[in-house]
This record gives structure tokens, C-alpha cells and sequence, in this order.
């Protein structure tokens, strides 16, 4: 029993003595990685060393004048020897306005001539600008320094000062000359004031036909502005031309409107 207590023994300090000597070398393998140089280490992958060869291109030095044929000429060279008199005349107002207005002169080879012609030339530029923006902006049409051929029409003045103006005059003169739609106008600023003579309505000129509109609280005089202020729309701003009937049918119900106390 003994001699097999004393054999087990001896087979467990064999394997734990194995097993030291395996760590022990592990250990030491570890440090012997560790402590290898960097440089002597190898890389897994070479970098790709250009072995192409080069040589080198010469041009030859009269290559230009191969581009000088006319097949290579891309722009019209005018000889001068063939121009007449007037094509040169165009010529000099073409090169002298090329060179007004570049704006490239970094050389600074402009004369005080040239600096004084570019300052007319812009002033001249900008006049047409501005003659261009009136004639577009003018709702009339017509060219900034005639006449307008209607004649100026004083209703702007007259709804400035729709207190000041005797609308019996102004109406028998347009009615004199047929001028309808602007006499219908004057009725409608006639009964405007009528309307504010009378406390129905607070005349501003700011205001709009759909605010007296809101004011008047006659249901019938309401009804009736109402009427009165479609026919002065579609003649006025519609721009309608209205006969001797129409305008003699409107004339009795501004009127009527205007007398009506």
C-alpha cells in the first residue's frame, strides 16, 4: 500500500515538474519575440518600384509653322490694302468703341482723350436707360418729350379738392365736347361729395368705392351707390367707350342720386 502511496507521488511531482518546464519555455519564447529589433522585422508586402523607362519628347522647334496655313486660321484677317475708304472709316469707330468700353486696359495706355469719351459714353448709356424705364413706366405710352395726344385729363385735381371745384362747370365743358366717360367721372366725385356734404360718408381719397360702400346704411341710397359706382368702374377703369344713349341714361341716375335729400 505504501510502495503505491510512494509511486503515485512520484508520478504527480513528474507532471507538475513538466508542467513548469513548458511555462518556463513559453516565458522565454515571449521574451526572446519581445525582445527582437524592429528593423530586422519583414514586411509581408514590397512596394511595387517603377521600372518603367522614360524618354524624353522633343518638339520640333518649327511646329508652329505648320498651324499658319490657312486651314489653322479661324478668324477673318481683312487686308488693309483692299478696304475702301469707308470700310476703314467703320473700322477706326469700331476699334475706337472696342476700346472705350474694355475694361481690360491694365497697361494703363489710355489717353485723357479716351478717359473723357468713356465718362460721356456712360452718361450717354445711362440717359437711354432712363429714357427707356419713362417710356415703359408711363401708363400712356406716348415718348417722354411730346405731347401726350389726349388731352391732360384735370380729374386728378379735381378729386384733390372735391370740396373746391364747381362739378356744374367742369360737366357742361366735357359735355360740350363728348368727352363722356370723363363727365361720368366727375358725376361720381360730384356724388361723393354730395354723400359727404350730408354726413353719409367721411370723403377720403384714400379710401375705396367698397368703403364708402360700407358706410352708407340706407339700404335703398345703398343699393344705388352701388349701382352708380359700377357704371363709373366699367367706364372709367374698363375703359369703355360709352354712346350718347348709355351716358344720357347714367346722367339721370347720378342725378337723381346726387339731388336726393
Amino acid at each position: 500500500m505504501n510502495k503505491i502511496r510512494y509511486i503515485l507521488f512520484l508520478l504527480f511531482s513528474l507532471c507538475c515538474y513538466s508542467q513548469s518546464v513548458i511555462y518556463s519555455d513559453t516565458l522565454s519564447t515571449t521574451e526572446n519575440v519581445l525582445a527582437t529589433p524592429i528593423d530586422s522585422l519583414y514586411y509581408t508586402e514590397d512596394i511595387l518600384e517603377d521600372t518603367w523607362e522614360t524618354t524624353p519628347k522633343h518638339f520640333d522647334p518649327k511646329f508652329k509653322e505648320r498651324y499658319q496655313s490657312k486651314e489653322y486660321q479661324y478668324e477673318t484677317i481683312i487686308d488693309s490694302k483692299n478696304q475702301t475708304a469707308w470700310d476703314r472709316f467703320w473700322k477706326a469707330i469700331e476699334d475706337f468703341f472696342s476700346r472705350l468700353f474694355d475694361f481690360r486696359d491694365v497697361d494703363n495706355t489710355l489717353t485723357g482723350f479716351e478717359i473723357f469719351m468713356k465718362i460721356i459714353a456712360f452718361i450717354i448709356i445711362g440717359f437711354v436707360i432712363y429714357l427707356i424705364v419713362r417710356l415703359i413706366i408711363n401708363k400712356e405710352g406716348q415718348w417722354v418729350f411730346s405731347k401726350n395726344k389726349k388731352k391732360i385729363m384735370v380729374s386728378e385735381m379735381v378729386e384733390e379738392n372735391i370740396h373746391t371745384i364747381d362739378f356744374k362747370e367742369i360737366i357742361q365743358q366735357s359735355k360740350a365736347n363728348k368727352e363722356y366717360r370723363l363727365t361720368i367721372r366727375y358725376y361720381y366725385l360730384w356724388l361723393l361729395k354730395s354723400l359727404s356734404d350730408k354726413e353719409i360718408i367721411e370723403w377720403d381719397i384714400e379710401k375705396t368705392n367698397s368703403d364708402y360702400l360700407y358706410e352708407i346704411q340706407s339700404p335703398t341710397l345703398k343699393e344705388n351707390f352701388k349701382y352708380l359706382s359700377y357704371i363709373y368702374e366699367y367706364s372709367w377703369y374698363g375703359e369703355f367707350e360709352i354712346n350718347e344713349t348709355d351716358f344720357s341714361k347714367a346722367e339721370k341716375a347720378f342725378e337723381k342720386a346726387i339731388a336726393n335729400k
